[in-house]
C-alpha cells in the first residue's frame, strides 16, 4: 500500500520520509516565474538508488514551462491538482484538462500522471459529479488521489491542503468504479487513517495538512512536518494494509466456498422439470459470487 507524503520542499525533509518508509514523496512548485528551484531539485535527486518515487505538483499549467519543469526536475510523476468544478459543485468543461494531459504524455510517456478528484465533505456528495469527472479523465490518468472539496478553496484554482476529511462512502464508490489505483487523501491522520483504509480499500493513503507542525493556535504550519507524525501515519497504514490481507484472505476463503456451493448445485439439477425455486437459488449464488469478485478486485 502506497504511503505518499506532501509538501517535502527540502533534501532534509525528503531524507527523513525515506528513513521513515514513505513511498511517494510530493513537492509543490509554487510558481511559473521561478519553476528552477535548486532545492526541490536535490528533493528529487534524494530518491535516486532508493524504493521512493517523486510527484512533482505544478501550480500552473503553461506547458512550455511545465516540460521545462518535466526536464529539469525528471520526476516519477506529475500530479495536477486544479479545481475540476465551479464553487457550487459544477463540473467544469474537462476538455483542456484532457488535452493537457494527453500531450505530455505523448512528450514524457515515462512520466506518470496523478490527478486530483474532487470528493466533498461527508454527507454533502449526493450530486456531486466525483465519479463522472473520475470517468473523463481516466484514460488519460495513471493514478487519482481523492480530496475534500470545499467550493471555496485555501488556494484559488486548486483543490487540497483542507485538512478536512472527504466522503470516504463516496471514496469508496470511486475505487470501486476506477481501472486505475486510488490514493485516498483529504483530512487523514494518523487518528482516523486506519480506519479510511479499512473502509475505503484504496492503494494508498497521502497526508499533507495533517502531518505538518502546528503553531501556538493549533493551526497547520505549510511546509514544516512533524516527523513523529510522519512516522505514526506510516505505522497506521502499515497495520491497515496487514488488516485488508488478512480480510481479502477471508473473502477469497468465502468466495472459493461459494463457488463450490454452486458447482453442487448445478450438478443436482434434475434433467428436466428444473423448479422456479431451484433457479432462483441459482441466480442468487451468482449474484454473491460476482459481488465477492468485485470487492476482492477492489483490494
Amino acid at each position: 500500500m502506497i504511503v505518499q507524503i506532501y509538501e517535502i520542499q527540502t533534501p532534509n525533509d525528503a531524507e527523513k520520509c525515506i528513513q521513515l518508509g514513505v513511498d511517494h514523496i510530493g513537492s509543490v512548485l509554487l510558481a511559473q516565474d521561478e519553476w528552477r528551484v535548486q532545492a526541490l531539485k536535490e528533493v528529487f535527486l534524494s530518491t535516486k538508488g532508493t524504493d521512493a518515487k517523486n510527484s512533482l505538483i505544478p501550480l500552473f499549467n503553461d506547458m512550455d514551462t511545465l516540460c521545462r519543469s518535466l526536464d529539469y526536475y525528471q520526476p516519477h510523476f506529475v500530479h495536477f491538482c486544479d479545481s475540476l468544478t465551479d464553487n457550487n459543485g459544477i463540473e467544469i468543461e474537462p476538455e483542456k484538462f484532457i488535452r493537457l494531459q494527453s500531450t505530455l504524455k505523448q512528450k514524457f510517456p515515462g512520466v506518470g500522471i496523478i490527478r486530483s478528484i474532487p470528493i466533498p465533505l461527508n454527507g454533502t456528495s449526493l450530486h456531486f459529479p466525483t465519479l463522472k469527472i473520475a470517468r473523463e479523465l481516466e484514460p488519460v490518468s495513471d493514478i487519482f488521489l481523492t480530496d475534500t472539496w470545499l467550493g471555496m478553496e485555501p488556494v484559488k484554482g486548486y483543490i487540497g491542503i483542507t485538512g478536512k476529511t472527504a466522503d470516504w462512502e463516496m471514496a469508496r464508490e470511486l475505487v470501486l468504479q476506477s481501472k486505475i489505483p486510488i490514493i485516498l487523501a483529504g483530512g487523514l491522520s494518523t487518528e482516523n487513517v486506519y480506519n479510511a483504509l479499512i473502509k475505503v480499500s484504496p492503494a494508498g493513503a497521502d497526508s499533507c495538512t495533517r502531518t505538518n507542525r502546528v503553531d501556538k493556535e493549533g493551526k497547520p504550519i505549510r511546509f514544516e512536518k512533524d516527523f513523529i507524525k510522519v512516522e505514526k501515519f506510516v505505522k497506521e497504514i502499515r497495520r491497515a494494509e496487514k488488516a485488508i490481507h488478512l480480510k481479502k484472505q477471508g473473502l477469497i476463503v468465502e468466495l472459493n466456498e461459494l463457488k463450490e456451493e454452486l458447482k453442487e448445485r448445478e450438478a443436482s439439477l434434475p434433467a428436466h422439470s428444473v423448479r422456479p425455486h431451484q433457479l432462483i437459488a441459482i441466480e442468487e449464488l451468482e449474484e454473491a459470487i460476482a459481488a465477492k469478485e468485485i470487492e476482492i478486485k477492489s483490494m
